[in-house]
Formats: C-alpha cells, structure tokens, sequence
C-alpha cells in the first residue's frame, strides 16, 4: 500500500495495489473508489483529506 498526499489540492490516494483502474465512483462526497476489471479496490482518494484523515496519514514521517 502507497500513500500518497498532495498539499496543495489537500487530496491522499491509497493506493492497495498495482492493478489497472478501470472505473472510479464517488461514494460520498469527496470520497472516491477505484476499482479494477475484477470489481476489486484498487484505491481510495480523500478530498479534503487534512481534515479527514490522521496527522499521521498525511504526514508518516511526522509519526516516526
């Protein structure tokens, strides 16, 4: 799993896994899934994530 976080749209991924995102949906708002060919979760992406997720989410090496 890869987290990745951008500051400046204030957006995380979590990526699970390397496969090909075939179709994505929103299932609240700001939160949206991907998912592959198989229906599997390939990611998650958090809109306004600074408010929404852990400090240490965002920031991993602020954790250590």
């Amino acid at each position: 799993m890869a987290i990745k976080y951008d500051r400046e749209a204030d957006a995380a991924y979590l990526r699970l896994t390397d496969a090909q995102v075939v179709e994505s949906d929103e299932v609240a708002e700001g939160i949206v899934i991907d998912v592959d060919a198989d229906n599997k979760i390939v990611g998650i992406e958090v809109l306004h994530a600074s408010k929404r997720l852990p400090e240490s989410v965002i920031h991993p090496q602020a954790a250590e």
